[in-house]
């Protein structure tokens, strides 16, 4: 019978290693909670599991490693073909995180929309706020708002079926176009421009690629309603942070939800944390309880799958 694969989990919060031993795991394992942790058991692993310590100079540091299983949807740092010229399979954690993700996207949309951060900053200073005669001051609600996707993956499927449920009117985009249930409307990455004057909400919820890097930039804004709120929970670099600044500053959009940054952690000098039309979580939005089990799910799955010389992995990249 083969040796059970050496598995070096690596991240600095998440409790990888916690949460395969309380699965029961079979195979030898190791947590790693730093990168100065991880370089000296690099030699040893044969399977990696990680997030965030990862640069493409440890390829040359891995003589055993066959598989890599990402934390996170998100492998736009990894060499991908030099991965695959090494014969080294990976996956990502692609739907780990679709309930969570989804959720906060609407967590951030009703944290502007109710002025929550304003009724905590309230709470802290015990002041009582008056109800407000300005109706463009007011909270407000969903039902009967158009809500525009960018990205109809499991995410941004969910996040359609959640604005369903709170009697929103759902635009799609994807790249296949066609048609899907939660969606009253679908179109294509080319056709963004023409859809943007219809949405009150825009959601990013894609994968950040050479096509997607920038995709809302000066051009994209000046095609939102005035009134119109942006949620970001993809990936910073999707939006032109510089421009969306402005356009926040100017008051050219309502505002916007921002989980995901250009630069992470956020330059303690940029704009972004002090606008008032902005509500701002620092790339949390798939960190819930589950998040550890969700990932260990999809590991223990295409460790079973490579020990029957399956071809096809579950989420797999490589």
């Amino acid at each position: 019978m083969a040796k059970p694969p050496f598995i070096l989990f690596g991240h600095t919060a998440y409790r990888l290693g916690e949460a395969y031993a309380a699965r029961q795991g079979e195979c030898p394992h190791v947590h790693a909670w730093s990168k100065t942790d991880l370089l000296p058991r690099l030699g040893e692993a044969d399977v990696l599991c990680l997030s965030g310590f990862w640069d493409n100079n440890l390829i040359d540091k891995i003589p055993n490693v066959r598989f890599i299983q990402l934390c996170s949807a998100g492998y736009d740092h990894f060499d991908v073909a030099a991965l695959k010229a090494r014969g080294i399979r990976m996956a990502n954690a692609a739907g780990a995180n679709a309930n969570a993700v989804s959720e906060h996207a609407f967590a951030l949309l009703l944290g502007i929309t109710r002025r929550m951060t304003e009724a905590r900053d309230n709470q802290q200073t015990r002041h009582w706020r008056d109800m407000i005669s300005d109706l463009s001051q007011r909270e407000d609600e969903l039902a009967g708002k158009t809500l525009l996707v960018y990205g109809l993956g499991r995410i941004g499927e969910r996040i359609a079926r959640i604005a369903k449920a709170f009697d929103m009117r759902v635009i799609g985009i994807r790249r296949s176009g066609g048609s899907l249930p939660p969606v009253d409307r679908m179109g294509t990455p080319g056709e963004l421009l023409a859809l943007l004057p219809e949405a009150d909400v825009v959601v990013l919820a894609c994968p950040l690629s050479a096509e997607t890097r920038g995709l809302i930039d000066a051009t994209a804004l000046a095609a939102m309603k005035r009134s119109a709120l942006l949620i970001n929970v993809a990936r910073g670099p999707v939006a032109d942070e510089p421009a969306l600044i402005a356009a926040l500053t100017e008051r050219r959009i309502a505002g916007a939800g921002i989980d995901v940054t250009a630069i992470e952690p956020l330059d303690p000098a940029s704009p972004l944390w002090s606008l008032d039309n902005v509500v701002l979580t620092p790339h949390t939005a798939g960190e819930t309880r589950r998040h550890e089990a969700n990932v260990i799910d999809i590991l223990i799955d295409n460790l079973g799958r490579l020990e029957r010389g399956e071809t096809v992995l579950r989420n797999g990249v490589v």
